[in-house]
């Protein structure tokens, strides 16, 4: 049996592999937005509901009730939220939870907002061979188009678990972005292997992400340690510097996180934050990938 090296033993080629496998390519910030808009705001709701509990094997009540809130409650005032402020979304969704909630993909198309991929059962790719992470991914793909009507463009991987396959899989599904690394606060083109793949990258980041704030297990030490306010200053601070610099402001939200009273408060502050100022463009994922990719074209 070959003893397996420490990464303080490798090799350059071997560090500098890793590294450069997926990596950033050239700045896709555009010039200006449209309709000489100051800030493009992406705003995404991943809709997990059941299925990180499903994915873990619980399946006892508990659990299961905690992400059917994010269906029965928290998206009827997400989307009524979205309505109010004529803003567009994009919705990841596993299929497992699409299939779940019959009619939930309809509302979001309906409401004029994006469905896109989110994984089968929000499986952690890093821990699935590369067959089963494709297949999980094709068919997660084929359910959403049968329930959306439209196939989706875009992914972002569930936990943002990203695997050494991950951007070949989203490449052969034909994908125009992925939203699930963090080199950067704009867009930017992923490189494979040092070359370009055409591939959007929408970066996110758990400063702009409900559950790191949010989240609780009472068998755990998982705990909501910020107060909701806290978080809206947070997020008003990273909108303000997006706007500051005539950039992107990407938030990523989980119905059946945000969407309980005190939290919506929050969400709701900040839109009207938002909304107050001028040139303000909002956008799904995928009007902001065509956007840029249409200020490349020459």
């Amino acid at each position: 049996m070959t003893e397996q090296l420490q990464p303080w033993q490798w090799d350059e080629a071997t560090w500098r592999g890793h590294v450069e496998r997926v990596r950033a390519g050239r700045s896709l910030r555009p010039a200006s937005w449209p309709g000489g808009a100051r800030v493009a705001v992406a705003l995404s709701f991943d809709s997990d509901h059941e299925t990180p509990a499903l994915r873990d094997g619980e399946v006892l009540p508990g659990k299961l009730a905690q992400g059917e809130y994010g269906a029965r409650v928290g998206v009827p005032r997400v989307l009524r939220l979205l309505d109010r402020f004529g803003a567009p979304a994009t919705f990841f969704v596993p299929a497992v939870s699409a299939l779940l909630h019959d009619g939930e993909v309809k509302s979001y198309v309906d409401g004029g907002h994006e469905v896109a991929l989110h994984g089968w059962i929000h499986e952690r790719n890093t821990s699935l061979p590369p067959a089963v992470e494709r297949e999980l991914a094709f068919r997660a793909a084929d359910t959403l188009e049968r329930l959306a009507g439209t196939r989706p463009v875009g992914i972002r991987t569930p936990s943002w678990d990203f695997s050494a396959h991950t951007l070949a899989i989203t490449r052969e599904l034909g994908l125009r972005y992925d939203s699930s690394l963090m080199a950067d606060d704009e867009p930017y083109e992923l490189l494979a292997d040092g070359e370009p793949t055409g591939v959007v990258e929408l970066p996110v980041e758990w400063i702009r992400d409900d559950a790191p704030y949010f989240m609780m297990d009472r068998f755990a030490s998982l705990r909501p340690y910020t107060p909701p306010r806290g978080v809206l200053s947070i997020w008003r601070d990273e909108f303000d510097a997006a706007y500051a610099e005539g950039g992107l402001f990407q938030l990523t939200l989980h119905p059946h996180i945000i969407g309980h009273r005190s939290r919506m408060i929050v969400l709701t502050e900040l839109l009207e934050h938002i909304a107050g100022h001028d040139g303000v463009w909002f956008a799904t994922h995928a009007q902001v990938v065509d956007h840029v990719l249409a200020q490349e074209a020459p």
